[in-house]
């Protein structure tokens, strides 16, 4: 309470001060009263520990400015009174609506140049409509005017303030135990009736400009005045009200912004989350209930809640304790509060508001990357002070908007690009075969891109694969790193399709994500705009594993290699056997056996204990990892005239993995212990099986180095 208080008066007499000399006094009392609506009601509803809300900065800065304009425009004092009340009455019903649809978050997400250049746009407003009131110069007086304008300075306002801003600057230094502002307003007071020693007329109440003055009415006198003003409301009409949605928009904007930056700092502090859309509900009610009750609206102050909490405070209830003491003050010690120096006050808001000034903002200078988030944060301030805080905070967020499309464009959208004899698909496919996929897997290119395809990215994406398609049959999309599409980029993809049409090339669109941070399916989206209506040389495949065994496949047909996929292969035909006796394959045919699976069908389990090696006849076998709770993880196919399982036939350790029939399959299937009772009679013979087992893995390993090597040169 003893650093909300002093504050809220400050901005209170700040508020109302323009309004007229007499005015000054009932700012000072609505500050006061704000101070405990929004302690009680927004502590009460908003859910947040420790958090305390009071009349704030911002608030003063857009309702002084608003008080000048209507006392610039000889609207009756009474009048603007009301229209003040009423902005911050919309205002509190803004704040309410903003936790109902959902929105904190969404506030919370406020770039921090933005940020930075609205608290020291805040400041900076806050700072020059004080600086006249320090100096002691008449009402009206312009800035410049009156920091050029000596003789209009009023000594004793001058010493009064000096010596507060002095006490609250140093005071921290000596003690922390009574809060700076209440030193330096208590050095303030003490200046003042020091100086009244030596000028009686300092000691007069009536018409003394220098101090805040009778607080006016209380009791059932303070009743009637609201009820009075309220009535008021019966004469507005709609051009009226039309004419304060901007600034009590403005005004909601920004107190949310101020609460939910001071509840993310006390997360941080606390190892709590607080609810920013409840947190939102409350702080609207408490500003509705401070409207009710004549007080100024306001927002969580970072200052008084860091005091709460290291007082000790832990719970709401701290900070509905500290709504109370407020009134309590004020209906115990009222009277004191009319002799508090509007100088002193000011001197207090200037080291507010030079402390709002976002220092370490400074340090984006040392870096030419970061110059233009400065340059955001200077134009935050410019518009602050020559326009409006709302247009600032829309200037920063357009600005930084810009700043983020810039970044985007300046990073590159294709992370690897690879020619398909440098990357290969899990297919193991035999010797002759990988060595013709060497030689003629240049048909095809493989680009991995990432972050996101929208119309700044789309011509560097079109860019990258022009010379490409002037070259390659088949183009591969990696997809699985991209964030998000747009319209510009799906034209993009459409042109390309168009251009495969023409050239009888293919687009291969491999491992699109179903669902992107925004919501989009990515396959439905393309569909939606039409991108695959050329079916024929447009495909989607799940992986990029896919896509690379669909475009391996055709290049080995193309080139006419082997025999039907449909041919019933005898032992002589498998790469391994080649060349052999016909009577030792007799006999090694006499030791296996001949197994049939349907597609679909497991033929091992990860786990299992055999010892077998499996030669393929025909079709299809896939090797795959289960994972916990999710789908297995491809690890190989392997094809016709292959062979697998030959890791535990080798060591005769149990499964590492799964072995299903992709495809309906026919294989031969050796035991370890037929093949060691073979090699007994046929040492030669299993001597040379092995050295071809350990060659055709050496030369799997092979091609899985040159695979690696690629990837990490490209």
């Amino acid at each position: 309470m003893l650093v909300a208080v002093p504050s809220a008066i400050a901005f209170g007499v700040t508020i109302y001060s323009p309004l007229g000399g007499s005015y000054a006094a009932q700012g000072a009392l609505a500050g006061i009263l704000g101070t405990t609506a929004l302690g009680i009601v927004a502590s009460a509803l908003g859910g947040t520990q420790r958090l305390i809300s009071a009349p704030c900065a911002p608030a003063a800065a857009v309702m002084s400015a608003l008080a000048m304009e209507f006392a610039g425009q000889d609207m009756d004092p009474q009048a603007a009174v009301l229209m003040l009340m009423l902005v911050a009455f919309m205002c509190g019903l803004m704040q309410v609506a903003f936790g109902a649809v959902r929105l904190g978050r969404l506030i919370k997400y406020m770039p921090y140049p933005v940020v930075s250049g609205y608290l020291s746009g805040v400041g900076l407003v806050i700072i020059v409509n004080q600086v006249p009131k320090f100096l002691g110069v008449p009402k009206d007086t312009h800035f410049w005017v009156a920091v050029t304008s000596p003789s209009l300075w009023n000594g004793h306002g001058v010493a009064v303030g000096a010596v507060t801003a002095a006490v609250m600057l140093t005071a921290p230094k000596f003690t922390k135990a009574v809060p700076a502002a209440i030193l330096g307003l208590g050095g303030g007071v003490l200046t003042y009736f020091g100086l009244a020693l030596t000028d009686a007329s300092l000691l007069e109440l009536a018409g003394n400009k220098l101090v805040v003055g009778p607080l006016g009415s209380t009791g059932d006198g303070f009743i009637t005045t609201m009820t009075d003003r309220w009535k008021g409301f019966v004469g507005l009409n709609y051009a009226d009200l039309a004419h304060l949605v901007m600034p009590a928009f403005t005004l909601a904007v920004l107190l949310s912004i101020d609460t939910l930056k001071t509840c993310v700092v006390l997360d941080a502090l606390t190892r709590t989350r607080h609810d920013s859309n409840r947190e939102l509900i409350g702080q609207g009610f408490g500003n509705v209930t401070s409207t009710l009750i004549g007080g100024v609206p306001g927002a969580g102050q970072m200052g008084a809640t860091l005091v709460n909490m290291s007082s000790g405070g832990q719970s709401r209830l701290s900070s509905m304790i500290e709504g109370g003491l407020a009134l309590t003050a004020f209906l115990l010690l009222g009277g004191l509060v009319a002799w508090v120096p509007i100088t002193a006050l000011a001197a207090i808001l200037i080291v507010i508001g030079c402390r709002m000034f976002d220092l370490h903002s400074l340090n984006l200078l040392r870096s030419r990357s970061t110059i233009l988030d400065f340059a955001v944060i200077v134009a935050v301030i410019v518009v602050a002070k020559t326009v409006s805080l709302i247009m600032a905070s829309a200037v920063g967020i357009g600005l930084a908007i810009i700043l983020f499309i810039r970044e985007q464009i300046g990073g590159s959208v294709v992370r690897r690009m690879s020619h398909g004899n440098q990357m290969f698909s899990k297919q193991v496919r035999l010797p002759e075969e990988m060595a013709l996929l060497e030689k003629l897997g240049d048909q095809s290119i493989i680009f991995e891109l990432q972050g996101s395809l929208f119309f700044g990215t789309a011509d560097q994406l079109y860019t990258a694969l022009d010379p490409e398609l002037k070259r390659r049959k088949y183009i591969i999309l990696d997809m699985r790193r991209v964030q998000s599409v747009d319209v510009t980029a799906a034209h993009i993809l459409e042109l390309i399709i168009e251009t495969c049409v023409e050239r009888k090339a293919f687009l291969l669109l491999s491992h699109l994500p179903r669902r992107l941070p925004s919501g989009r399916d990515i396959q439905q989206y393309l569909g939606e705009v039409g991108l695959m209506k050329h079916e024929s040389h447009a495909r989607i495949f799940g992986e990029l594993d896919e896509a690379l065994e669909w475009v391996e496949n055709r290049i080995l047909d193309e080139a006419m290699y082997g025999h039907s996929a449909e041919d019933l292969l005898a032992l002589k035909d498998i790469a391994l056997f080649k060349g052999r006796k016909e009577e030792t394959l007799a006999a090694l045919e006499a030791c296996m056996e001949k197994r049939s699976f349907l597609a679909g069908e497991k033929i091992f389990a990860r786990g299992d204990t055999g010892d077998e090696v499996y030669f393929i006849r025909r079709g299809t076998v896939r090797i795959m990892l289960p994972l916990d709770g999710r789908q297995g993880h491809h690890l190989a196919t392997f094809g016709r005239g292959d062979f697998f399982g030959e890791m535990s036939f080798l060591d005769r350790a149990t499964r590492s993995a799964d072995a299903l029939a992709y495809t309906d399959t026919e294989l031969y299937v050796l035991s370890r212990g037929n093949f060691d009772v073979f090699a007994e009679y046929h040492k030669k013979v299993g001597m040379r099986l092995m050295e071809a087992l350990a060659r055709v893995l050496a030369g799997r390993l092979r091609y899985m180095n040159a695979e690696l090597r690629a990837l990490e040169e490209s």
